[in-house]
């Protein structure tokens, strides 16, 4: 069977075809891994900065917590600090009082305590 030149051109024809195709498929495939590869920098990239980001966050929540922490460590000090001067200050009011008059101290006190004895007996 010899092969006319019709035949020998559509040959050579269907094989230029397939070869271009071959290249065209190869230069996709080669294009597509390059978009996976760009895309996987980029994802990466995007996760390193969402990480630095969210340690950011974190730092800063903690540091925010410690400076109201340590605020109200001093607001706490401050107020036992007075409850502490008024007690002293109640103190020394009671111990003048109870040094300039102790007869009516006394009385007071007596009458103080009549009281709670009649409010406890009911």
């Amino acid at each position: 069977m010899s092969m006319t030149n019709g035949e020998a051109a559509a040959k050579m024809t269907d094989k230029a075809t397939y070869d271009r195709l071959e290249k065209d498929v190869t230069a996709v495939k080669n294009d597509i891994a390059a978009l996976t590869d760009q895309i996987t920098d980029a994802l990466n990239s995007f996760a390193g900065t969402a990480s630095k980001q969210a340690r950011r966050g974190y730092k800063q929540a903690r540091a925010n917590a410690e400076q109201a922490v340590d605020d109200m460590s001093e607001r706490g000090g401050a107020m036992m600090d007075a409850a502490q001067d008024a007690a002293s200050s109640i103190g020394e009011t009671l111990e003048d009082a109870i040094t300039e008059r102790p007869l009516a101290t006394v009385g007071i006190a007596l009458g103080i305590g009549f009281l709670i004895g009649l409010t406890w007996r009911r």
